[in-house]
């Protein structure tokens, strides 16, 4: 009687169209700027999402993640140059803002009004790819040590400078241009000189422990894809002329 209940699942498997078979899950590993944008790319996948380096460094560790998306190269490249990421792709670029709450307490119109006295100033910490781009513009600027000196808080991703900076627990804070738009009216962006702009690339690869290779390159190629690229301008990045 078993064998015959086994014979006919066994038959019902077969019998299935190619397309109703369960697909692999794969979970991706991805800068918390990514947060709004990869699951309307694709929502299928397990998604992690924090700063970059605090994912690069779970990976490191052997955390079970397929895909790692990092904000900077800095990042995948380690990993890759460490044995851990297959040769990782530039998919997207961005650029920084400074935001302010909308009420703007401080009356803060410029990059260069975070150097007045009593401005407090929310920042990525230096670890993390929004924090070392920040600290990159405000060198270009010569406007470091006036600023850092009005730094009230220093946080590990780009989500809680906007949080904090919506809630009014700071005057202003430096951000991805992308993580203002989903803040909405809580928020006001004011733009950085382009001349002072680091190039800001995001990398993605497979971890290459993964054993969901093949799932892993197909959700690559739909985040490299036209709707992908398309997905990712409507939230303010930017691209690279083509994936490499």
């Amino acid at each position: 009687m078993k064998r015959l209940v086994v014979a006919f699942c066994a038959i019902g498997v077969l019998a299935l169209p190619a397309g109703s078979m369960p697909a692999t899950r794969i979970t991706v590993f991805a800068a918390a700027s990514l947060t709004q944008v990869f699951p309307r790319i694709d929502k299928a996948p397990r998604f992690s999402f924090a700063g970059s380096d605090t994912l690069a460094t779970q990976i490191a560790q052997g955390a079970p993640a397929d895909v790692f998306a990092s904000a900077s190269p800095k990042q995948t490249e380690l990993l890759y140059h460490n044995g851990v990421l297959r040769r990782p792709l530039v998919f997207a670029t961005n650029k920084l803002i400074v935001i302010v709450p909308r009420s703007n307490p401080a009356h803060v119109s410029s990059i260069y009004d975070l150097r007045r006295k009593g401005v407090k100033v929310i920042i990525g910490a230096p670890t993390v790819p929004v924090g070392s781009y920040t600290r990159q513009i405000l060198d270009s600027l010569g406007i470091t040590q006036a600023v850092m000196s009005n730094v009230v808080d220093q946080e590990p991703d780009v989500k809680a400078i906007v949080a904090k900076v919506a809630l009014g627990e700071g005057d202003a804070g430096l951000v991805y241009k992308t993580d203002a738009k989903p803040a909405g009216t809580r928020v006001k962006a004011i733009l950085v000189p382009g001349w002072a702009q680091p190039p800001i690339r995001y990398e993605i690869g497979i971890v290459r422990k993964s054993s969901h290779r093949a799932a892993g390159q197909a959700f690559i190629r739909r985040v490299t894809s036209l709707r992908g690229r398309r997905l990712l301008v409507q939230a303010g990045f930017g691209l690279p002329k083509r994936p490499r």
